[in-house]
This record gives structure tokens, C-alpha cells and sequence, in this order.
């Protein structure tokens, strides 16, 4: 499993989670799928979760969600996944990320360690909904 991304997407996504530190920002991925994703664009949101939760959760409301369907429908791509950051902790998924997560998006999740993006790591949930598997990113 792979995930392509635009350099330029993968620096927007870190700018994002250095943004939004201390808290976690978050996002869609925009792109197209023929058999292997590669994300175009993002679509960086505001964290709509309430103020004394987001430091380590973060909410897309369904208005972001069709303001996404639309962006992409805009560009002529379609949503390929969500990103997210966890600040000052390991950008792996956590339970409440798998609990919230849908198969088949990619979920590039970016480690923000004292305002600074460290890394970025994406991850698929399994049908099963059971556990994530990482995917490889390669940068375009």
C-alpha cells in the first residue's frame, strides 16, 4: 500500500498542525484514485471540537465534509482521505482514531513536537475495521 502526495501538500499539511498547535488541526485530502491514490490538494479546517478537548481530538462537521465534496468537485478530484495532527505525540493512530475512521480513506496523521512537525505517516483502516495499517508515502 502507497499513498502519493504532492510535496507541496505534504508542506501544507505541517504548516497546518504547526498552526494549530497546541491543539490538533485538521483536514481533507484531495486527489484521484486509479488504483493507487495520489493526493493533489488539501483542505485544511478549522477544529470544531469543543475548546477543552482540542488538544488531542479533533471534529469535521458534516458541513465541512460537503464543503469538501464540493471543493473537490470544484478541482475534479474527489476526497482520498483526512489528516490530522497529534501534537507533542506520536502520529500514530489512536484507539479514537480507528473508532471514527472509515475504510478506504488514508488518514496522513503528522507529529507536532513543541510547534514543530517532526513527521508525517499515513495509515489505512483494514475492512474489518479491526486495526490500521501504515501505507508508504512517496512525495511527489
Amino acid at each position: 500500500m502507497k499513498l502519493r502526495i504532492r510535496r507541496e501538500a505534504l508542506a501544507q499539511i505541517q504548516a497546518h498542525g504547526e498552526r494549530a498547535y497546541p491543539e490538533e488541526g485538521a483536514g481533507f485530502l484531495l486527489g484521484v484514485d486509479n488504483g493507487e491514490k495520489t493526493v493533489m490538494h488539501i483542505l485544511a479546517l478549522p477544529n470544531a471540537r469543543e475548546d477543552g478537548a482540542r488538544h488531542n481530538r479533533y471534529l469535521i462537521t458534516p458541513e465541512d465534509y460537503l464543503h469538501a465534496e464540493l471543493e473537490a468537485e470544484r478541482l475534479g478530484v474527489s476526497l482520498v482521505g483526512v489528516f490530522h495532527s497529534h501534537p507533542d505525540h506520536p502520529n500514530q493512530p489512536s484507539e479514537f482514531d480507528r473508532e471514527w475512521a472509515q475504510p478506504y480513506f488514508s488518514y496522513v496523521i503528522t507529529s507536532v513536537e513543541k510547534g514543530r512537525a517532526v513527521e508525517s505517516r499515513s495509515w489505512l483502516l483494514k475492512e474489518d475495521r479491526s486495526q490500521f495499517e501504515e501505507e508508504k508515502i512517496e512525495i511527489l
